[in-house]
């Protein structure tokens, strides 16, 4: 009997489905915001979701958002149906592809904010990356959170309170999550995505239990071909010259990854906006409008930055994820390898350093995604990594 047909396992595949069943693993935070849901007394005008990245901050917040508008959280109601779909009335998103929510994104959410639910029974508004406020939209924003009217709810996601303005985030109340277990991962991958179980467990796992690049993995090869090319990195930089060589096909994988995800949506629209001002197929912008088509490209290039950013950073998270299995083989620990399928390697890079020298390689790639977040030129970040990462004299 495998952990997934358990009676625990069938009987909860019988149960109706409600808003909260691909929350994983993150019962706690369910108790709090399912009776805030269905007991008015426990409710607050602002809610901090936080938790590390795919522990699922975001479909905590959809799910609490659903059951505010219906306590019962029955995913067929009109009302959680539409509030997952993304389509109430009364519930908004907010998630920016930039590096920073800017003011002009928060103004709107204020005169939002004051109106009444017109459907629903509740108004509420989810910013999803709220840890990318900075110190003008966080003000724009900090009435409205101090103060919203009786039926306004916010819920902010920030992967922890520190990164939260400590304005907004002193007026709010904070509900952590965890990271996941693998095996509640993996399970949800079975149930929702019909993945096999197989292929499930060991993504689940290679994902450190992140949702989102658990899914991706498991339907996506050419992202798996990716991360193997990632963790392929450590055994063939023998030298600075590998080094620099693997820091550059990093870089360039990046950019080449970010542009295949924003390349369509970006001429879609540009495309929408010449329409909408009249100079689709006009061989040049008229001088009028080229202040609005340079505001797009704009906010295309920031959204293209953080794309490539996020590309780095889950490489190095990968990195790291190669480096801790080689801790573990070092230290005889006796825990299970996060990269079953990269073993082999695992174990030549413990039997050739120390536990000192990996330590000194997992702080380089942690120096890497501070300067990265720092704004450091994506090249130099990475290749000052890969030459921390080469063998040592």
């Amino acid at each position: 009997m495998t952990g997934w047909d358990t009676p625990e396992a069938i009987a909860h595949a019988t149960a109706p489905a409600t808003v909260w069943d691909d929350v994983v693993g993150q019962e706690p935070a369910i108790d709090v915001l399912r009776g805030a849901a269905e007991d008015p007394s426990q409710m607050t005008h602002a809610w901090l979701i936080t938790g590390p990245p795919g522990s699922g901050r975001s479909n905590a917040a959809r799910a609490f958002a659903a059951a505010l508008q219906d306590p019962t959280g029955d995913v067929t109601s009109h009302a959680c149906a539409t509030v997952l779909a993304g389509t109430h009335p009364d519930v908004t998103v907010v998630a920016t592809e930039g590096v920073q929510i800017r003011a002009e994104t928060a103004r709107p959410l204020v005169e939002l904010a004051q109106r009444s639910p017109s459907q629903g029974r509740w108004r509420v508004i989810i910013i999803e990356d709220a840890d990318r406020l900075n110190e003008t939209s966080g003000n724009v924003l900090l009435k409205a959170i101090e103060e919203p009217p009786p039926r306004t709810v916010w819920l902010l996601c920030a992967p922890s309170p520190q990164d939260v303005l400590v304005t907004i985030r002193s007026r709010s109340r904070s509900v952590p999550l965890r990271v996941p277990p693998v095996d509640a991962v993996a399970e949800l991958l079975v149930r929702r995505d019909g993945v096999d179980p197989a292929v499930a467990a060991v993504v689940a796992r290679a994902a450190q239990s992140h949702i989102g690049v658990a899914r991706r993995l498991a339907r996506d090869p050419e992202a798996r071909a990716r991360r193997a090319k990632v963790l392929s990195i450590p055994p063939r930089v023998r030298g600075v010259g590998d080094a620099v060589l693997a820091a550059g096909d990093l870089v360039e994988t990046a950019q080449a990854d970010a542009k295949a995800a924003t390349e369509d949506r970006d001429a879609a629209e540009r495309t929408a906006l010449l329409r909408s001002l009249g100079a689709e197929g006009a061989a040049t912008i008229p001088p009028a409008l080229r202040a609005q088509v340079r505001l797009l490209e704009e906010e295309q290039k920031r959204r293209a930055t953080r794309a490539q950013r996020d590309v780095l950073d889950r490489a190095m998270v990968d990195l790291l994820s190669l480096y801790r299995d080689v801790l573990v083989v070092q230290l005889h620990a006796g825990v299970e390898l996060v990269n079953l399928d990269q073993q082999d390697d695992v174990r030549a890079l413990a039997a050739s350093s120390t536990p000192e020298q990996t330590l000194r390689r997992m702080d380089a790639i942690g120096e890497a995604r501070t300067r990265l977040a720092g704004n450091v030129a994506p090249l130099l970040a990475v290749e000052a990594m890969t030459i921390a990462l080469r063998p040592q004299g």
